[in-house]
């Protein structure tokens, strides 16, 4: 009896765990992106943050992709890690292009 009990428990928990939805959004930052480190930097910041499961980063379009589970973290949530570590985030529209500026990375790693 015991012994099927823990089974259904752990068949819950697998189950429970696979109903996590992810979801993607798209934020731009400021000051922009304008190198691999800047990328670098980007990604190592956000992965701490619970609930990523993947960052996509691009210096040329200027976006940082990401994928995350909406039962531990939001958008609202990746903007202030973004603050954390010196960028200010925002979520662009469906559509919307950010171009990018003219001068050189100052944040070199």
């Amino acid at each position: 009896m015991i012994r099927k009990l823990v089974l259904m428990s752990a068949l819950l928990l697998c189950v429970s765990a696979g109903n996590a939805k992810k979801q993607k959004v798209v934020f731009t930052t400021q000051p922009q992106m304008h190198c691999p480190n800047c990328e670098k930097r980007v990604k190592t910041n956000l992965r701490f943050e619970k609930g990523i499961k993947e960052i996509e980063t691009s210096v040329e379009k200027q976006t940082v992709v990401v994928t995350y589970d909406d039962k531990k973290t939001s958008p609202e949530a990746l903007i202030k890690c973004f603050k954390s570590f010196g960028y200010d985030a925002r979520i662009l529209k469906p559509g919307e292009t950010v171009q990018k500026e003219a001068h050189e990375c100052q944040n070199e790693m």
